[in-house]
């Protein structure tokens, strides 16, 4: 009888765990399906480039490879990335980045856990500047207590996926991540937006964080009955190479150039469906993503106007959600 109720009690404890981890995975990574840089950027610089497979959370690097990755960055030095400009690279020649959400008055990291993974911070010990390097460094305490190096105030990082000296693959991912110019600012971004640095860095909220006002709702679709939409009126669209149990993010690098990351929304700003099916979950690069149902949700760009369901069965891996957080599987014509 004791075993029975033990077995049972057992079998109790596994459900509640599955049940409160089902969106508990937000923060991991998958391997990315998408391994190009975004449009418009370089994947490397001058000829040392070198191809890599490296996902989030590991890198594809081990050994030696593995502690460039996480070592001193020694002497900094300023090298020419086609299409972008000069950036700053460490003693071996990896690109330095910069993360959007971190502040660099005062400076703060805000790139941490699986993110950190992706991204890895680069120790404060062991770092000198070199002719060119029009900014200071200095040195932060992350939540962990490590020192990690600043440029300008902003946090130093390096990307997971540059496998060679000169790689510039972090370049733009998430719309969030810039390789650091000589002078701390971003490297290739144009004069305009460069002026948005003089804002006080503590009181900028970053945008993807900042809930849509409207919402989510239902539409009533011609095609496909109820569907979700956003404050826009855009479709939401799930990814059948995501997944929500074990949370895992498919769509990374180029794929979200084509397909937006959702923003969150306040529980009270959703009509017609579930409260308890909308939630937040926490994308490799460490912004925050609208879930429905666990499944992180996207809105296409080919859409170009409120109602327009052209993202429907895209590659037979996108399709719009229902009023009860389930993918629509019905032909958009």
């Amino acid at each position: 009888m004791n075993k029975l109720r033990h077995a049972s009690l057992a079998g109790a404890a596994i459900t509640v765990m599955m049940l409160t981890a089902a969106c508990g995975g937000g923060e991991k990574s998958a391997e990315d399906d998408y391994g190009k840089a975004p449009a418009g950027s370089s994947s490397k610089i001058g000829d040392g480039y070198a191809s890599g497979s490296g996902g989030y959370g590991s890198g594809g690097a081990s050994g030696s490879a593995a502690a460039e990755k996480n070592g001193p960055a020694k002497q900094l030095a300023v090298r020419e990335a086609p299409g972008i400009g000069p950036v700053v690279a460490d003693g071996k020649g990896l690109t330095l980045y910069r993360f959007d959400k971190d502040t660099a008055k005062p400076p703060a990291s805000r790139c941490d856990g699986d993110c950190a993974k992706a991204w890895p911070p680069v120790p404060a010990d062991d770092a000198s500047a070199t002719s060119g390097l029009d900014a200071e460094l200095g040195e932060v305490k992350r939540a962990d207590g490590t020192m990690q190096l600043t440029l300008a105030g902003w946090p130093v990082y390096r990307y997971a996926k540059d496998a060679a000296p000169g790689d510039t693959k972090g370049q733009g991912v998430g719309g969030t991540w810039s390789a650091f110019a000589p002078d701390g600012k971003k490297a290739g971004a144009a004069d305009g937006d460069e002026g948005k640095e003089g804002q006080k860095e503590e009181e900028k909220q970053p945008e993807e964080e900042k809930p849509a006002a409207d919402g989510v709702s239902v539409k009533d679709n011609p095609a496909l009955g109820k569907i979700l939409v956003d404050g826009q009126g855009r479709t939401l669209y799930r990814f059948n190479k995501d997944s929500a149990w074990p949370m895992k993010f498919a769509c990374n690098d180029a794929c979200l150039d084509t397909w937006k990351p959702a923003k969150p929304v306040e529980k009270s700003a959703v009509r017609g469906v579930p409260e308890k099916l909308i939630t937040t979950v926490t994308r490799p690069d460490g912004t925050k993503q609208l879930a429905v149902d666990c499944w992180p949700v996207y809105w296409f760009t080919g859409d170009k106007k409120a109602g327009d369901i052209t993202g429907q069965g895209k590659q037979g891996l996108w399709f719009a959600v229902d009023d009860q957080g389930k993918k629509v599987t019905t032909p958009a014509s």
